[in-house]
């Protein structure tokens, strides 16, 4: 009886299970298969047996990280066959003939792993549970060979294991990435590795909240992190194709750990500091799988400074003039200041980003990723600065207080589709919005020597502008991208179409109101009278732009290691821009149109690459090379505002354009690529107007109808190399540059109504090349208690330029290094000291600026040199101490040696320093206190250098403050995931695989 009662509560059990798996369908809880719940009628045939099937598996270390390179051998009645684990840890035998079979895995420092499979004989593809080889008995010697080293080097990736880094608990990403080789993290959430900056963010191979590298890095917790990879990213269609077009971007890659992939993380925080600072911020993210939502929020009030030195070149600017429109048509008139332009000095902002994300699988087929952010920023800062005109022998003081406020909305949204094993659609709209209003008050006092040009003498010119400006702005931009691939039956064989459509409209209205005073010598003493003016106007300007773009590849294999691959990228873009002048009449105090100063024009811009490429690929080895066809047309017609009439203008280029990519790979930790790269920079349309522009009377454009596209060259070479026994790490990298037809201005001043006006025109010139080398060395001990961190970069450039037809050049060179030892003798101490040394070297040769009096300047050949050095000298001390087990001290100590400016603080101390208390049985409340500049020495000057002058900005006095607050992380997780009740297995980035 007892066994009948046994028997009938296994069938109903038997019958409960298949109804509720029925019900379920195969997706383990996702969409439900659709079953009668009546009687049905069951299906006794019986599938025959296959002549062969695929075997496909994952194999792990103990720790759960993937094996590389493991040798895998399948052994049966009819099969001996032996293959590696990939660079994921995967492997897939085809072609096996018995359903029961025997497999060995081994790898170098672990121990071997059998076991005896068997399945059924109609099954197709066979997916064995993740393999486990755990660690070798027997060491030798003091030597630890682990099954994956903690950094390999893939063909576009550069891979970090997370767990052989170590952090406290409740860290977060950013605290672990400083850990690791290369990385280097500002307190900003930047992130640069081996000198390159990292612009992108990703979260299991998918876009993670925008992309914002600063909100993934400073909120994902440390402990769901099971790899960090820096991507070479050509965007996700060459990722499917194979097919690289352009320059890659830096991305960040983050894969969760399998057992950390299902649950919930969060942080709150909040701060309030002096001076009416606060700082709250908001981050929740929920994780299943492929499935991630999340909320991300912040709001803050801050105080500008400048925080650092300016070691740096600045961007070239034509070092001129005032934009205004004279009420008597006399106005504007060149500024002369400005060699340099402008940085914040002081101020305060306030702003606020909530931002949400979304990603899921929807079913086998559909993955969708979208993600929606709102941004607000209310910026009120005062400027103050001073330097010297090159090209006028002049100097400039600026002041200004100005109130920017702007906001914006950004909604992405992806779907991925795999329509069948053979075909794939991606569709991405993209919808964005800003709208910004500016009021601003300036004061520039400049003097200027202008030097005798063969179209006009000398003159001496002291100008001083007071005014305000106002304008309100908005902008608007939608558009979508769809992607196709199809996979032919043929291995590697495949064809990709990518359409994308995108449409903005940006407007901008905008008053002046300038008041131009002319003084007799360098004094305020001895006004001009007759020569001040007051330019007071309106502009209403539209700008419209349409753009179509179209790309096609096509792969065809010519054999099992190398492949042809063709390309076509044709392009369209239309622009429309409408800038309509109002000017205030002084005499009758109306308003009154002005066309005369009025810009209307309309031009399309249509270019298209078509590339052919033959490429070798084997374990070691991988080469591309080949050769685009780049034809460019721009045309269109711009209002002649002299003449009243409308004038046409078009350009044609055709270039070709060689292309090679080299790799070389002697083990999956040591690797060298070597590429060349070319691109053609167009012209804008203003530079090729066939007339002379004169809408802005203060600066005059002169347009030049022959003017060709510049063309860069560019060729980067990258050695990396990880000593994984020895912790031991080397990266150097080379980019060179040289651009033929590189476009320029050439700047004059003539006297136009007794004021000299700023004129520019544009002309193309060889010999723009630069160069810029980085390296990065970093040796960490066996425990990784020490780590020894050299890097930096040496540059070069040389820029040619003009004024008043007289070509000179700049040539720059910079050397930056720093050494950072990072020690952590035990788990309750962190010190960080570091030595830095920053000089660079600005060579200026000015034309004929007789006895110029500037500091440092020579006269070579009838040209005045102009050099600058800057240096700076750091020496820093960081780290934090813990004690009590829930106590923590943190300080950050730099001392700077400044050499090269002239005034403020050349040698601050700078002290930052706070402590912690951990509360809660986790320790998960946190309560922060932190003084920053303790010493209030942040208030030295910046200094930036172009070709046409050099800056000095005066650093903000309320550098001193603290922020209190309390931090809150909250973590709930409920294992890996699982569908059919079997562990999911993952792609190389992460994503997890739905069979």
């Amino acid at each position: 009886m007892k066994k009948i009662t046994l028997i009938t509560l296994l069938m109903l059990s038997a019958g409960q299970l298949w109804a509720q798996r029925g019900d379920r369908g195969d997706d383990g809880g996702g969409s439900r298969s659709q079953f009668s719940r009546g009687t049905q009628q069951q299906n006794t045939t019986v599938a025959p047996p296959l002549a062969n099937r695929d075997v496909s598996g994952i194999v792990k270390d103990e720790s759960g990280q993937t094996v590389i390179g493991a040798t895998v051998v399948l052994k049966s009645k009819s099969d001996t066959i032996s293959v590696a684990t990939n660079a994921d840890g995967i492997f897939v035998i085809h072609a096996v003939k018995q359903n029961t079979f025997n497999v060995t895995v081994t790898s170098v420092g672990l121990r071997q792993f059998v076991q005896k499979y068997a399945f059924s004989a109609s099954k197709k593809n066979l997916v064995l549970d993740p393999i486990t080889l755990k660690n070798a008995s027997n060491r030798l010697g003091e030597v630890t060979v682990n099954g994956t080293p903690s950094v390999t080097y893939k063909e576009d990736t550069v891979e970090y294991r997370a767990s052989d880094y170590k952090v406290r608990e409740n860290a977060t990403l950013d605290e672990l990435l400083k850990k690791m080789e290369g990385m280097e993290v500002g307190s900003d959430g930047s992130l640069t590795h081996q000198g390159q900056q990292v612009t992108r963010a990703k979260l299991n191979g998918k876009e993670y909240a925008g992309g914002d590298v600063a909100q993934a890095i400073q909120n994902l917790p440390a402990d769901i992190i099971e790899k960090v990879q820096i991507v070479d990213d050509y965007g996700d269609q060459a990722a499917r194709t194979g097919i690289k077009d352009g320059d890659p971007q830096k991305v960040l890659n983050v894969t969760t750990k399998a057992d950390r992939s299902v649950g919930t993380t969060g942080r709150i925080t909040g701060q309030y500091g002096s001076a009416g600072r606060y700082n709250a911020q908001l981050f929740v993210q929920r994780i299943n799988a492929n499935q991630q939502l999340g909320i991300i929020g912040n709001l803050r009030n801050t105080v500008l400074g400048v925080s650092s030195t300016g070691l740096q070149g600045g961007a070239t600017n034509d070092g001129g003039g005032g934009s205004g429109v004279g009420s008597n048509a006399r106005g504007g008139g060149n500024g002369g200041g400005g060699g340099g332009g402008n940085a914040p000095s002081g101020g305060t902002t306030r702003s606020g980003s909530p931002s949400f994300n979304y990603r899921d699988q929807w079913n086998k087929k559909i993955q969708v990723v979208g993600s929606y952010a709102y941004n607000f920023r209310d910026n009120n800062s005062f400027n103050e600065n001073y330097g010297k005109n090159y090209v006028t022998n002049g100097t400039f003081a600026n002041k200004s207080n100005s109130e920017n406020d702007s906001k914006s909305h950004n909604l992405r949204f992806e779907m991925d589709i795999n329509l069948d094993s053979a075909n794939y659609l991606q569709l991405t709209p993209n919808y964005s919005y800003n709208n910004s209003s500016s009021m601003n008050s300036s004061y520039q006092d400049a003097v200027n020597y202008y030097p005798a040009t063969a179209r006009d003498s000398a003159r001496f010119e002291h100008r001083v502008d007071n005014g305000t400006n106002s304008s309100l702005n908005s902008s608007s931009n939608y558009g979508i991208t769809a992607f196709y691939l199809h996979l032919f039956k043929k291995p590697k064989r495949n064809l990709s179409l990518q359409l994308a459509y995108n449409y903005s409209q940006s407007k901008a209205n905008s008053e002046q109101n300038t008041v131009y005073s002319y003084f007799a010598d360098e004094t305020l003493n001895l006004p001009l009278p007759g020569l001040d003016s007051i330019a007071h106007n309106i502009t209403n300007r539209t700008n419209e732009t349409k753009s179509l773009q179209a790309v096609m590849t096509y792969v065809e294999p010519l054999g099992t290691k190398s492949l042809l691959e063709f390309s076509t990228n044709w392009s369209r873009r239309n622009n429309t821009v409408t800038s309509l002048v109002s000017v205030y009449d002084s005499l009758t105090n109306t308003l009154q149109a002005a066309p005369q100063y009025s810009s209307i024009y309309d031009y399309t811009v249509t270019d298209a690459r078509a590339t052919v490429d033959y490429r070798f690929v084997n374990t070691k080895v991988n080469i591309s090379l080949g050769a685009s066809a780049v034809p460019f047309y721009l045309d269109g017609t711009k209002l002649n505002a002299a003449l009243g009439t409308n004038a046409s203008s078009s350009i044609s280029n055709f270039r070709f354009i060689p292309a090679f990519r080299f790799a070389y790979s002697w083990s999956r930790t040591e690797r060298f690529t070597l590429n060349y790269s070319g691109r053609n920079q167009e012209p804008s349309f203003t530079q090729i107007q066939p007339f002379t522009d004169i809408s802005n009377p203060g600066h005059i454009i002169v347009g030049n109808p022959n003017l060709k596209p510049s063309f860069s060259n560019a060729i980067n070479a990258q050695y990396n190399n990880y000593f994984a026994n020895s912790k031991f790490n080397l990266s150097f990298g080379v980019v060179a540059t040289r651009i033929d037809d590189a476009i320029i201005q050439n700047n004059n001043t003539p006297t136009v109504n007794g004021r000299k006006v700023t004129e520019t025109e544009y002309l193309n010139i060889n010999g723009t090349k630069s160069v810029v080398g980085r390296y990065s060395i970093s040796k960490q001990s066996e425990n990784r208690a020490i780590n020894l961190a050299l890097n930096g970069n040496v540059s070069y450039s040389y820029s040619p330029q003009m004024r008043s037809g007289q070509l000179y050049h700049q040539t720059t060179w910079r050397f930056d290094e720093r050494l950072g030892p990072r020690i952590t003798p035990s788990d309750d101490f962190e010190i960080n000291p570091f030595l830095g040394y920053d000089i660079a070297r600005y060579f200026t040769s000015i034309p004929n600026i007789p006895d110029s009096g500037l500091s440092g300047s020579t006269s070579i050949n009838g040209f005045n040199s102009t050099a600058t050095q800057l240096q700076t000298t750091s020496l820093g001390l960081q780290g934090r101490m813990y004690f009590f087990k829930t106590w923590q001290i943190n300080y950050d100590a730099t001392k700077r040696f400044i050499s090269g400016i002239n005034g403020g603080n050349t040698t601050p101390l700078i002290i930052n320093a706070g402590f912690e208390k951990e509360f809660l049985a986790k320790r998960n409340l946190v309560l922060t206190f932190n003084v920053y500049d303790l010493l209030h020495q942040n208030n030295y000057l910046q200094k930036v250098v172009t070709g046409q002058g050099e800056t000095n900005t005066i650093s903000n006095t309320l550098s001193r403050y603290f922020m209190v607050g309390l931090r809150l992380n909250l973590q709930k997780w409920s294992g890996t995931p699982q569908r059919n009740g079997r562990n999911m297995q993952r792609r190389g980035d992460g994503s997890f695989i739905y069979n």
